[in-house]
């Protein structure tokens, strides 16, 4: 769990022991990971970005299957762009320092990359963008700046990097947990008085009982029953968001 004695904006949660049903490509200078629907073509597509744990984790892999099942190309790109992901293992003194050198809002040379990529290689023509944590922030920067999305699913991301911003460009979605040591309430409701006053597209804000940090991909429903419901609340919440838009 994340607190006040490590400065962790995504705790580590259930690593989920899952091996991914996609493939590892290198996208110009990027690595990424992809999956595409094993049935008919589309031409929609979901960004995957993943939080301080890194383009590799089993359970961001999860998730991006998990899009794929519903008819989407997902793909996970490393927005690290090389460099080493948080390990539960490094020193929290570190950590602040750590994060400067990998700012959710200096990612835009990656997702153009990324863009073309899907354009180009997968047919893509309607492309949204989720993220957890850390990629959390980075989806509320894209849809603050990145006429590209139509659309986009922030999942607990902090908001504290982007508080200052509320004129979103895309309609988004946008997922926290009641509990979330990170997030606090105040900072929720803040957000949703600014994109009262300031948005223009649709949004919705959504908070999640009794549900802690990275809820959605980071806990397993079958060794936290009480929690079940509301993860796959979540998934659907998400899913059902992208069927909207894209």
């Amino acid at each position: 769990m994340a607190n006040e004695s490590r400065p962790c904006p995504c705790d580590i949660g259930d690593r989920f022991d899952y091996g991914g049903r996609g493939q590892e490509v290198q996208v110009e200078h990027i690595k990424a990971y992809i999956c595409k629907p094993p049935a008919a073509s589309t031409d929609k597509a979901v960004v995957v970005i993943h939080d301080i744990y890194g383009w590799q984790l089993p359970n961001t892999r999860y998730i991006a299957d998990m899009l794929t099942t519903n008819g989407y190309i997902a793909i996970c790109p490393d927005f690290f762009a090389g460099q080493e992901a948080w390990k539960p293992s490094n020193d929290w003194g570190i950590f602040n320092d750590w994060l400067k050198t990998r700012n959710a809002g200096k990612i835009d040379k990656e997702v153009d990359v990324v863009l073309k990529y899907l354009r180009d290689q997968c047919g893509a023509k309607k492309i949204g963008v989720i993220g957890f944590c850390w990629g959390g922030a980075a989806v509320q920067h894209l849809m603050l700046k990145n006429p590209h999305f139509k659309t986009g699913v922030s999942l607990y991301g902090v908001i504290r990097h982007f508080d200052d911003k509320s004129n979103l460009l895309h309609p988004t979605f946008f997922i926290f947990g009641e509990k979330d040591d990170v997030i606090p309430l105040e900072q929720v409701t803040l957000l949703e008085q600014k994109l009262k006053q300031n948005c223009k597209v649709d949004y919705e804000v959504k908070i999640y009982p009794g549900q802690t940090h990275g809820f959605v991909h980071r806990k397993r429903e079958d060794i936290n029953p009480q929690d079940k419901p509301y993860i796959e609340e979540g998934r659907k919440d998400m899913i059902n968001w992208l069927n909207k838009y894209l």
